[in-house]
């Protein structure tokens, strides 16, 4: 089967997720992408891009699979030509406009704007035959979140549509190539691996991943006196929030590293090394970045909110998952004084996102969908 993978956002864990699934598939795939920048015009004139690159492939495929970036009803309107209507179609969904946290500065959320993003994800998914969330948490959520977008226009809200989303939705895990971690884990007894305790931020350095609460409970913890260092890794952005250099001044000799790390095999060094990952987040569709984290036998820390719950063992919650910010720098503190090792079922728990289990998955899922045939398009 041959697959033509729209991506207008190409950059980041979009590209990553891509070009991973290309290579672990069994089909043959196409990448048809444009450069990982301006969002929101991605977003309004990414079809066109796409629909003209599609248009000059020499065949048509058997199987469109699309990203949430995609305003599909537009892509496919432009490639009738190509008969493109009749070709099955899926959407993935690596987040939505719907229930992602919009900035309180961006000036399309003071104008009121910001709906028609949500609106672009919602005309998509019903043109489409298919769709795909990468969680549980970010499926229910989303189909939580369309009653008060809908009803919010004047009239025709066409809340049946909502059953007809879920009669077509399902959840398809991120693949995550996992395993090329093995290659850069330390040797047992390195000195390098264990020092004093190394604390993990490993995600964007933008306001959705509430550092503020994360640094705030390093100064508590560092004005009573336990010993530990952090790495502050991810990507980080010209308007990042002010706590991260507030957080290079304050902590001093305790950054082990502050900023991003261009190749994986650092990346991959960290993450061995550090002991321990809390996540303070208000927002996270899927956490790859915390699974990466796990599987590399770093203690997680993780708020019993949004996807993270799911992603470990319920027996462990107790351990792992914490509910308050006090019961977070209680649980911080205790692991810092007596870091000790991670559940040894913590890395299983995590596997099964390897993408050599999760390949012939979406490979099977997508075939389903053009055993099904696609539906009336207009």
């Amino acid at each position: 089967m041959h697959i033509v993978l729209l991506e207008p956002y190409f950059t980041g864990s979009h590209q990553t997720w891509a070009e991973e699934y290309a290579g672990f598939s069994s089909h043959a795939v196409t990448i048809l992408k444009l450069p990982g920048r301006f969002w929101k015009w991605r977003m309004h004139g990414g079809a066109i891009s796409l629909a003209r690159q599609f248009l000059a492939l020499p065949a048509p495929p058997d199987f469109i699979l699309a990203t949430d970036m995609l305003d599909l009803t537009t892509f496919l309107a432009l490639t009738r030509p190509a008969g493109s209507r009749n070709i099955p179609c899926a959407v993935y969904f690596h987040e939505n406009q719907l229930t992602y946290p919009w900035s309180a500065q961006d000036r399309d959320v003071a104008a009121r704007r910001d709906s028609h993003y949500g609106f672009i994800n919602l005309a998509s998914a019903l043109a489409a035959d298919a769709v795909f969330f990468n969680s549980p948490y970010h499926l229910e959520s989303f189909l939580a979140a369309l009653p008060r977008f809908l009803n919010q226009f004047p009239d025709f809200n066409e809340l049946e549509t909502i059953e007809t989303i879920r009669a077509k939705a399902a959840v398809l895990p991120l693949g995550l190539n996992l395993r090329q971690f093995d290659a850069h884990r330390p040797a047992a007894g390195n000195p390098e691996q264990r020092r004093r305790p190394l604390i993990l931020w490993n995600h964007r350095w933008e306001y959705d991943k509430n550092p503020a609460e994360f640094f705030e409970a390093l100064y508590t913890l560092a004005d009573a006196g336990l010993e530990f260092e952090v790495a502050v890794l991810g990507q980080n952005f010209r308007n990042r929030p002010a706590e991260f250099e507030r957080a290079r001044q304050q902590l001093g000799s305790r950054i082990a590293h502050f900023g991003y790390v261009e190749t994986f095999a650092e990346y991959a060094a960290w993450l061995w090394r550090a002991t321990i990952l809390p996540v303070t987040s208000h927002h996270d569709f899927f956490g790859a970045g915390v699974v990466q984290a796990i599987y590399c036998r770093t203690i997680p820390l993780l708020p019993h909110r949004l996807t993270y719950p799911r992603l470990l063992p319920a027996k462990l919650h107790p351990h792992y998952l914490y509910r308050t910010h006090d019961e977070f720098v209680q649980k911080l503190a205790q692991l810092l004084l007596k870091p000790g090792d991670a559940d040894v079922t913590l890395p299983a728990a995590v596997s099964r996102f390897d993408w050599s289990l999760l390949a012939a998955r979406y490979d099977t899922r997508f075939e389903q969908v053009t055993v099904s045939g696609p539906q009336q398009k207009g």
